[in-house]
């Protein structure tokens, strides 16, 4: 599940509840991250349990996800809609070509 709409799912799920449903863009991404969250978690619990992995060498990892999500979540209300489009795009360009090239 994780794979399909968890960490990197999040883009057909955007797409499926603004384009099909007609929720507002903003509702939209926030309802993605409400749904990649738990997905995310539930498969590093998995990864943990099933592997000898040092959690230490996630820890940074962590904190940067963690800060990231704080002060995008202070920003989020304030950032218009083509922004966020915007920035969206260069991230999944960014993940695309490292994904192809790296």
């Amino acid at each position: 599940m994780n794979g399909l709409f968890g960490g990197g799912g999040g883009m057909p799920l955007l797409f499926l509840l603004h384009r099909w449903t007609g929720m507002e863009e903003k509702a939209a991404f926030a309802t993605c991250v409400a749904v990649v969250l738990p997905l995310c978690a539930a498969s590093a619990a998995v990864y943990l349990l099933r592997t000898d992995f040092p959690l230490v060498h996630a820890l940074p990892y962590l904190a940067g996800g963690t800060l990231g999500g704080v002060i995008g979540g202070k920003l989020f209300r304030n950032v218009p809609n083509i922004w966020l489009r915007r920035v969206f795009a260069v991230f999944m360009l960014y993940g695309a070509y490292r994904y192809l090239f790296e």
